[in-house]
């Protein structure tokens, strides 16, 4: 499940109508938000941030919090890929991964390799994967030999997971984001997630600490939920549902 073609489109501003309860009523059944990685370098060939669920879901519902980017060559578009955890009840434990994406022109989902993850959902996409709340872990979206590779690493044991390479024909990456989409009423119980450490590197093995994110919500006539946050925490850009948005749609937000 993806927010694909919806994630730029939010249009939140002063004098915004309100949705705190009810599940939302949006094309896919989610209300999003997101946080735009800001003064990229060009040339990009990998992207990192550390993810920690700092307080999970209690519904039965989807909740998948994602690393988004999309693959360019020189001023072409080859389409776009979403890389991170679900709390999602049709896998072992609620616990699964998803690296998955789709072409920009022909429309359909991105082809990839096997993944040597089982998946109780059998999706080629989303795959078995035990994770913990509490517990930071890494997300790597790396350049590999017919694509894009996905790495979900736990820094708690440095113990990495390779889910799958996502084909795509780029040489670079662009148009980052993080997200949270949740299939759950508005009104909750509540869940939390901490980013930290968003990290690209250029072609030329320079790493380039990313500190300054744009934000967007999904809008309330797509569907949004209107008490979802995004917020700073000193190192950490935070995610939060059920709760009062501080920043709205539109925000700068910079990490110190």
């Amino acid at each position: 499940m993806s927010i694909m073609g919806n994630w730029l489109k939010a249009t939140f501003g002063p004098g915004r109508e309100v949705r705190e309860s009810g599940r939302p009523p949006s094309a896919n059944g989610a209300s999003s938000m997101h946080a735009h990685w800001l003064e990229l370098p060009p040339r990009i060939v990998s992207c990192s941030v550390d993810i920690t669920v700092t307080t999970r879901p209690t519904s039965d519902d989807l909740h998948f919090w994602a690393l988004q980017a999309s693959f360019v060559d020189g001023g072409r578009r080859f389409g776009a890929g979403h890389f991170g955890l679900q709390h999602y009840p049709q896998h072992p434990g609620s616990c699964a991964v998803n690296w998955g994406g789709y072409h920009s022109d022909a429309g359909g989902e991105l082809s990839g390799t096997t993944s040597p993850l089982p998946s109780a959902a059998n999706n080629v996409n989303t795959r078995d994967c035990m994770w913990s709340e509490g517990v930071r872990y890494r997300y790597d979206i790396t350049q590999s030999a017919n694509g894009w590779t996905g790495t979900l690493t736990d820094t708690s044991t440095g113990e990495p997971t390779t889910v799958r390479e996502l084909f795509a024909p780029s040489s670079h990456l662009g148009n980052i984001v993080m997200w949270s989409e949740v299939f759950a009423r508005c009104e909750g119980p509540s869940s939390t997630v901490r980013w930290q450490n968003a990290t690209v590197t250029t072609d030329g093995g320079t790493a380039h600490p990313i500190t300054a994110f744009s934000l967007t919500y999904q809008a309330h006539h797509e569907g949004g939920c209107s008490n979802t946050s995004t917020t700073t925490d000193r190192d950490s850009i935070v995610q939060t549902t059920a709760t009062t948005r501080v920043h709205e749609h539109g925000a700068v937000l910079k990490l110190n």
